[in-house]
């Protein structure tokens, strides 16, 4: 079941004016900016910064535990990054150019890196050096500047938004997760759109430009590659695109059709939401110390487990037990690439959940930094707003236990059910999910462990 919120007549309004969207994605540029900023040249205290405090505590709250949960990929439809590389791409910056006309060289991005590979490698490399990234301004200020510069840079050369569909590293999770959320930008006949020949959802009019991400509308299964522009909505000439609110994880309800990239995204989020909740909020503080001494013996050791633990330890006990599936079981017709993939949509509960029990306890600790920081985001003694005084406080620090163990239940359910799902699919026998229902299981008693220790 679902329903067309779309069709709200205020609602189908506001989605498809392009002040509401422009002046979204321009006041989060300005904070991103200022995010910069205060990383180059305010004060390099990271609790007293607005880029630490803004970026890693406050957006990251909002990203973890509201807009990927209930609105999917709702941050890429305003998100600064590739901005001003878009806008230079169109040379405008709210009302469309005739024919949807883009200035750039079109170059096609490269066959063979059509898939999330690179967005894998982009947050491994990201996260290996997040505890220095997390805690030091001019580091967060250039890892953002980067983002920028590589997003402007693949607009000029390449077609439309090619580094959010093929490069951002928080795009990639962001893809993932938004399977669970319960909205979805869809077409309502595909019939329609077989017979629209213009197609100019996908290559643009003069009410708006072509799809950015390079999907065909008509062709849309699942959100991991839509980002919510709602360009299609606005190009289409048959109204036959809709924003619809739907149950909440209908696009892992089909268990087949997975690719590997999806499979290791999922199993790299979930290793490193163990890894971050042992180092940055475990007891052990020679950890996060190690994992700050960049360069030196510890930081290479902490580096080679890192890595091994993402790639190769924890997919080896994830293959383990889909071939464990098939050992007891009968054997499903597919290959085992093909069934470690599909088996990995239980990922994608789990890990989302891992992420929101750690983002509790990190985030409702340092939220309070937020207040003191609006009135001075440079640390240079403002008190722009009269908050400067109010000090750092904890929030509800002896409930989070209490909301941790149900959100990762939660996942484990969730998972599990995909699971039964998955092996059903496959014309497997239930107990063929039993070896996958254990790892999933070990992995919440490890978190929990953690949070509870």
């Amino acid at each position: 079941m679902r329903y067309a919120i779309s069709d709200v007549p205020i609602i189908k309004r506001m989605l498809r004016s392009r002040w509401l969207q422009w002046s979204l994605t321009a006041l989060t540029l300005l904070f991103f900016v200022l995010a910069i900023i205060a990383g180059l040249v305010g004060t390099p205290a990271g609790n007293r910064n607005f880029g630490i405090v803004f970026v890693w505590i406050v957006w990251w709250a909002l990203l973890i535990l509201l807009l990927l949960p209930f609105a999917g990929r709702l941050w890429c439809g305003v998100c600064p990054i590739p901005a001003p590389g878009e806008w230079l791409q169109r040379r405008a910056l709210v009302q469309p150019r005739p024919g949807g006309k883009l200035y750039t060289l079109g170059k096609q991005w490269p066959r063979a890196l059509r898939n999330i590979w690179l967005q894998n490698v982009g947050f491994l490399g990201v996260a290996l050096f997040s505890t220095v990234i997390l805690t030091t301004p001019l580091a967060t200020a250039l890892v953002l500047l980067g983002f920028m510069i590589v997003a402007i840079g693949t607009s000029l050369v390449f077609e439309r938004r090619t580094f959010c569909r093929y490069l951002c590293p928080v795009g990639g999770f962001i893809g993932l997760y938004s399977q669970v959320a319960p909205i979805e930008l869809r077409v309502k006949d595909t019939a329609i759109c077989a017979g629209h020949t213009e197609k100019t959802c996908y290559t643009g009019s003069d009410e708006g430009y072509g799809c950015p991400w390079l999907v065909f509308p008509g062709s849309l299964t699942n959100n991991m590659s839509c980002g919510l522009c709602t360009e299609c909505l606005k190009t289409c000439t048959r109204d036959n695109i809709a924003l619809f609110v739907r149950q909440p994880g209908a696009d892992l309800l089909k268990t087949t059709g997975h690719k590997l990239d999806e499979a290791y995204k999922g199993l790299i989020m979930l290793a490193c939401a163990f890894i971050y909740s042992t180092v940055l909020i475990g007891p052990w503080g020679v950890l996060k110390e190690t994992a700050r001494a960049v360069g030196t013996p510890g930081w290479f050791a902490y580096a080679g487990i890192f890595l091994a633990l993402n790639l190769a330890i924890l997919p080896g006990l994830f293959w383990l037990a889909v071939r464990g599936g098939q050992w007891i079981s009968q054997p499903a017709k597919t290959t085992m690439r093909k069934l470690f993939s599909d088996y990995a949509a239980t990922l994608v509960p789990l890990g989302l959940t891992a992420w929101i029990a750690f983002s509790l306890s990190f985030v409702l600790v340092n939220f309070s930094y937020a207040w003191s920081v609006l009135s001075d985001p440079l640390g240079w003694g403002w008190n722009l707003l009269g908050t400067v005084g109010l000090k750092w406080t904890p929030y509800i620090p002896g409930l989070v236990p209490y909301l941790q163990v149900p959100v990762l239940l939660i996942g484990l359910t969730a998972a599990i059910a995909l699971a039964l799902r998955t092996a059903r699919q496959h014309g497997q026998t239930p107990w063929a999910a039993a070896p996958v229902t254990v790892f999933c299981t070990a992995a919440t008693l490890g978190l929990l462990g953690l949070y509870l220790a």
